[in-house]
């Protein structure tokens, strides 16, 4: 008799995301009315494809992507990810809000042409084309942690350029205190922005927000590509932010506004649930989540099934030599 067992980077969700972290998250947003039976049906069709999908002849739509010239990092003696993990489990809710989700529903995703405008209170606010967001700045490979607020992790080898070199561009002027950061509207493209069922009932546009010193921090990273490619679409194509010391929701994919402005701008989760999910949103094992421990995470690294990986998290995710004297003097229970 054959065995057949999954492939070691088809993770399900309770293989990375504890169990009751998984259900906990979505019965948030069960309660505020944003899924329902709509949802358990839609996921029950995608399970029972037709017998005549197996043998059509249509040829299944990838998402290309491109090599890049980068300098590469220094050797890393964290194990990383593989890309297959990277690519395959996602929180991308305008494409889904099941982990599978976006690499299922984001492969006809069109990202050229593309804008990016740098506005606000600045002095020369100026606009990226899809070729400038490769060509504009040098690019460098960094390797950094990703700490999700459901508790598992990965290390990932981003390609981009500095969030202080674009803005520096920029010439930001005194009243700017703060960058707001604002993802692609396009619901004929983003399923989850034109279906409450299958976007979770989320308020799109997707936004968040730094502080202006946060972004300026050498750590703050525009990336537009992992593993030495031009990123996947369902991991935030062509462009998104990376920031590791805080909760990868923070790390807004793709962008195509960035606005200094005077005062603290909204920011997504905070709006849906604002005792659960704070502006800052520091990586802090000492400052749970309502509903789930942040204590410790899940290393999504090369294990299979049977792979556990529990390690204890860091403050600020490990990176709190390079950023914690920004928080210098705040209680970060209350400013979580």
């Amino acid at each position: 008799m054959l065995i057949k067992s999954k492939k070691s980077y088809q993770l399900s969700e309770q293989q990375v995301t504890d169990e009751s972290v998984y259900h906990s998250r979505r019965d948030l947003l069960k309660k505020l009315g944003y899924l329902g039976a709509g949802s358990l049906l839609a996921q029950s069709a995608a399970s029972h494809a037709s017998p005549i999908d197996f043998f059509s002849s249509k040829k299944e739509v990838v998402f290309q992507r491109q090599a890049l010239t980068y300098a590469k990092a220094d050797e890393s003696a964290q194990i990383l990810t593989p890309e297959a993990k990277i690519t395959t489990h996602n929180n991308f809710y305008e494409f889904g809000t099941n982990k599978g989700d976006p690499v299922e529903n984001a492969q006809k995703f069109n990202v050229n042409p593309w804008q990016l405008t740098i506005s606000g209170e600045v002095d020369k606010p100026y606009t990226l084309g899809y070729d400038d967001l490769f060509k504009r700045f040098p690019l460098e490979e960094r390797i950094y942690r990703l700490r999700c607020v459901e508790a598992w992790s990965m290390v990932i080898p981003w390609v981009g350029f500095s969030l202080a070199e674009l803005i520096k561009q920029a010439a930001p002027n005194s009243k700017a205190k703060y960058v707001a950061f604002e993802t692609l509207y396009d619901p004929k493209q983003m399923p989850g922005q034109d279906s409450r069922r299958i976007g979770g009932g989320v308020q799109y546009p997707y936004v968040e927000g730094l502080r202006i010193d946060e972004a300026m921090n050498p750590l703050a990273f525009m990336s537009v590509g992992l593993y030495g490619k031009t990123l996947p679409a369902q991991n935030g194509a062509p462009i998104r932010l990376v920031v590791p010391w805080k909760y990868g929701f923070k790390s807004i994919k793709s962008i195509v506004g960035i606005k200094l402005v005077e005062h603290k701008p909204p920011t997504t989760w905070n709006i849906l649930a604002n005792n659960e999910y704070g502006f800052y949103a520091n990586v802090n094992p000492e400052v749970d989540h309502p509903r789930w421990s942040q204590a410790s995470e899940r290393r999504i690294t090369t294990g299979g099934l049977f792979a556990r990986n529990r390690i204890a998290t860091l403050p600020f995710n490990g990176y709190g030599e390079e950023v914690a004297q920004m928080y210098k003097g705040m209680d970060l229970r209350k400013n979580y």
